[in-house]
């Protein structure tokens, strides 16, 4: 089954011909490769040639003599098409030692538009960001939305019954393709695991306790949404009998962080506009791999609605932050170039003392910016004070804004 991705597909049009290198990175297997494909596809559908197409999977052994940075330069440059654009498609670049003077070099030729994707954050870092500073422009791609999810599986209608598929058989392309079937997506999605904690991470940080790795990240998924501190799962795993220390677990964080497998959401002052350096939330990239990690008893529906959301906002466009005023928390303060706008996320307000609780902190805000409450209660929407309470699929799905 093939899905379009159309925004991400649109932003990959809006830049061609451009002067940048589009990168575009994520998680293995949300869909890079098949974007590239959609892509080269439409742009033979506006009259470019096969030959003036080239495009390399570093993950795919007939390339393995060009994961050499001076033979791979010699190829391409080799087959850029004279007086015309040649479209370049490097799908997981970071195969490629030294990558960034290939990208460099290709970058100052007038005839070539690059495009390059990757499954791990630390190839735009250090001094790989500084050599192509300036002259890329990224797209960073997560897996399915729940309107993506619900356009592959037909009907809109039934969004409960979709919402809770849409959990439980997760946002990852493929897992389309495997029809719900429980053991099969379980497969799929311990592979992607593996490959991620072992052969991404493993491999690339050097890290000998793989069981400690393992550790974190299942901390970290047992507590999604959850004020953490890299000493609390320091101290909470030597009490467990693993014995950790704090430098240990900011490593094994920033790692994951770095293949998309948890994405950190630091927390922000609302009154003092300042952002925070202590007890950041984390989410996880798919909640059905959280399931396969966890088990179905984890289901915790509350925070799994808290993430939903929180990766729909990334989608969206913001900075997502966790706010702080006075002594309440707004679990979402969203920015960016337009403005602001506030969250709180909870199942159900329908008891009086609940929709109090979460009114409070916005209530509290003195701004003019949009304040939502989004729960799964089917009721009409309502508003407190300018306060919008609405059902949390309806806007998942684009059908209230």
């Amino acid at each position: 089954m093939l899905i379009e991705r159309t925004e991400y597909l649109n932003k990959l049009i809006a830049f061609k011909d451009k002067q940048l290198i589009k990168v575009v990175t994520g998680i293995r297997r949300c869909g890079k490769s098949t974007l590239l494909s959609i892509y080269q596809d439409w742009l033979r559908s506006q009259g470019i040639l096969d030959e003036e197409i080239i495009a390399i999977n570093f993950e795919d052994m007939d390339y393995e003599e060009l994961t050499d940075y001076k033979a791979l330069y010699a190829y391409l440059k080799g087959r850029l098409v004279k007086d015309k654009m040649t479209y370049i498609f490097l799908d997981e670049i970071q195969h490629v030692e030294n990558f960034p003077k290939v990208i460099d070099s290709l970058y100052i030729k007038s005839n070539a538009d690059i495009y390059i994707t990757g499954s791990n954050a630390y190839m735009l870092s250090g001094e790989i960001a500084t050599l192509i500073s300036g002259r890329y422009v990224q797209i960073e791609m997560l897996p399915l939305s729940f309107k993506e999810y619900v356009e592959s599986t037909g009907s809109m209608n039934d969004r409960g019954i979709k919402y809770t598929e849409y959990l439980e058989n997760s946002s990852f392309p493929y897992t389309l393709e495997l029809k719900g079937q429980p053991e099969e997506i379980r497969d799929y999605l311990e592979g992607i695991y593996n490959s991620i904690v072992v052969k991404d991470i493993v491999s690339r940080k050097k890290i000998t306790d793989v069981m400690m790795l393992k550790s974190v990240l299942r901390f970290v998924f047992d507590n999604v949404g959850n004020p953490l501190s890299s000493k609390k799962i320091a101290d909470t795993l030597s009490s467990n009998g693993r014995k950790s220390d704090t430098r240990t677990v900011e490593k094994y964080l920033e790692a994951l962080m770095e293949s998309y497998v948890i994405y950190q959401a630091k927390r922000y002052n609302i009154k003092g506009k300042q952002y925070l350096k202590t007890l950041e939330k984390y989410y996880v990239v798919d909640i059905g791999l959280r399931y396969m990690l966890l088990g179905s008893g984890s289901y915790d529906a509350g925070h799994v609605l808290e993430n939903v959301v929180y990766l729909e906002l990334l989608r969206r466009g913001y900075d997502v932050y966790v706010g702080k005023i006075d002594s309440f928390e707004v679990d979402f303060v969203a920015k960016n170039s337009k403005g602001t706008v506030y969250y709180q996320v909870a199942l159900t307000v329908r008891d009086e003392k609940t929709l109090e609780r979460e009114l409070r902190p916005l209530m509290a805000i003195r701004d003019h910016y949009p304040k939502f409450i989004l729960t799964l209660d089917d009721d009409p929407e309502a508003q407190y004070d300018g306060i919008r309470r609405i059902n949390a699929r309806d806007w998942l799905l684009g059908l209230i804004v």
